[in-house]
């Protein structure tokens, strides 16, 4: 009972929006079971700082998320870590939606860590530049720049996949 009353709401926060939370940890960190993790660490700190979380809870959530990746990467410069497959999210779309689904994950875990971060929160979640900013702790500025480098970065990572398309798949290069 009196942990019920201590944590009022987080239940329903898990339930309404955990799947977005983890789908969002699948992208930055490169796999599911990494991004699992990643949610659990960021609840953790949510109940352990739960008294002094006033209004947005999920926007605490989705900070702490977000500074723990960052905390992950800064680790791996140290001690490199080699990412796995990501496994795609249970979905009924058709064969091809995953592959390219897929491809693209696996494209953007080759992005720098500020980059994917970036590009997340922008085009996957649809945050706007400012709340991205606030997110990362950076200027609106370094977003909209590290979007673009992101982007251009993603572009030269898939270019050859419109010519596998056409049937070019490395012929006559």
């Amino acid at each position: 009972m009196w942990r019920k009353q201590r944590f009022e709401g987080l239940d329903v926060l898990v339930a309404e929006r955990g799947r977005a939370l983890l789908a969002a940890a699948v992208l930055l960190t490169g796999s599911r079971a990494a991004g699992e993790d990643l949610v659990q660490a960021a609840l953790e700190r949510l109940m352990r700082n739960w008294s002094r979380v006033h209004g947005d809870k999920e926007g605490y959530l989705r900070r702490t998320l977000y500074h723990l990746a960052v905390d992950r990467w800064r680790l791996r410069r140290r001690r490199p870590e080699v990412l796995t497959e990501v496994e795609p999210l249970d979905q009924s779309d058709g064969t091809e939606a995953l592959h390219l689904r897929q491809a693209l994950i696996q494209a953007l875990a080759l992005l720098p860590p500020r980059q994917r971060a970036v590009l997340v929160l922008r085009y996957w979640e649809q945050r706007s530049e400012a709340e991205a900013a606030e997110l990362l702790g950076c200027s609106v500025g370094t977003v909209k720049s590290t979007a673009s480098r992101g982007l251009t970065r993603l572009r030269e990572l898939t270019a050859d996949w419109a010519l596998e398309g056409a049937g070019m798949n490395g012929a006559g290069r």
